[in-house]
Formats: structure tokens, sequence, C-alpha cells
């Protein structure tokens, strides 16, 4: 039974795995493909979304599992508190997207598909992942403290390059268009959002660990 369980688990994050990296892939070739900056530039900004960084953590997190167990990137990347961080991470992107961004553009043909897949299929599929596929352990709240380092800093990022580059790439941190009140008030509510989350995901870890067999 156990056997079994490890094989359709591999299968389940394989499959999450290869819809990631060609995921990631096409978005790559689309935006070099349609880019309105030069080469590195225009790498520079495919790697400035969030989108693209959670996403490219839940293909590195999902292809670890078939690598060596001794290597770093498996230990590092099968450890429960990571894998639940990921997932607060590509949870954000979901929400965010699928309440706010989503409705000022409409992708069409593969970049349509590819938006799906980065915005709302892999978000869903590694949250199921997370939540039936990872072993039940006791999180501590103090787990969260880390997991806010990744997003403030991309925060600070974003900001410090926005003003050397002028280039933002979500419009609610914009500072050339909405000041920097208001995309500080912005960044206040994501890291809360970010913070939220995080307090749900913990508390389900500690509810699945205390959950009766069984039930």
């Amino acid at each position: 039974m156990k056997e079994q369980s490890n094989r359709t688990r591999q299968i389940y994050i394989g499959i999450i795995a290869v819809l990631a990296w060609g995921a990631l892939g096409v978005q790559f070739y689309l935006m070099l493909k349609n880019r309105v900056a030069p080469i590195p530039e225009t790498l520079i900004r495919f790697f400035s979304y969030f989108t693209i960084q959670s996403n490219l953590l839940v293909a590195i997190c999902a292809s670890s599992f078939f690598l060596n167990p001794g290597s770093f990137l498996y230990k590092f990347f099968t450890k429960i508190n990571t894998i639940a961080a990921i997932t607060v991470y590509i949870t954000i992107v979901g929400v965010v997207y699928n309440t706010i961004l989503r409705f000022i553009w409409e992708p069409t043909g593969s970049q349509k598909v590819v938006d799906e897949l980065l915005h709302l299929i892999i978000p869903i599929l590694f949250i199921l992942f997370w939540l039936f596929f990872v072993p039940n352990k006791r999180m501590e709240w103090k787990s969260i403290l880390p997991w806010m380092i990744y997003p403030v800093i991309y925060l600070v990022y974003v900001l410090i390059r926005g003003a050397i580059s002028g280039f933002y790439p979500y419009p609610f941190l914009e500072v050339s268009k909405i000041g920097y009140s208001k995309t500080l008030i912005n960044c206040f509510f994501i890291a809360l959002l970010f913070f939220l989350f995080s307090l749900v995901f913990v508390w389900l870890a500690r509810w699945k660990t205390n959950k009766p067999a069984g039930n």
C-alpha cells in the first residue's frame, strides 16, 4: 500500500513538474518573441515577475523528488517547511491574478493557455499536492517568519529596480503611475496577504496533524 502511494505521488508530482517547466518555457519564448526591450533587459524582466519565480520554485521542488536523496536540492526542496512555503507563494500567485490581474487584459492563443497554467492550474495542483501527498507534520507558528523573508525582499527589489529602470512588473507596484504612497500601502497589504495565508497553511498543517486517524 505504501509503495503504491509513493508511486501515485511520484506520478502526480511528475505531472506538475512537466506542466511547470513547459509553461515556463513557452512563456519565456513568448516574451522573447514579443519583446519591447533588448534581450538582456527582457531576461531580467522575465525573472522579475513573482509568477515566474513562484512557478520556477514549484518546478524545481517537483523535479527534486526525482533526484538523488543525498543531493542538496532533494534535501532542501522535499522538506515539509519548504514545500509549505512554496505552497503559500504559489497560492498568492493564483489569488492575486484571479481576483485582480485577470480582468485587466485578455490574452489569446498560446499566451492564454500559458496564463491559465501559471496562474490557475499549477497553483491548484500544487495546493492539492501539499494537502494530500505531503506527510503530516505539526508546524510551529514561528515557521511563518522565515517564509516572509522572500516576498519582502522581492518587494524591495521591485521598488529599487523600478526606480532605476522604470519597469514595474505589476500595476499595483507601478510607482511612476500611482506614486510612492499608494505603492507602499499596496506593499503593506501584499505582505499582510502573505502573512495571513501563511497563518492559514500552518493552521491547516496543525489541524491535519491533530486529526484522528481514519477521519
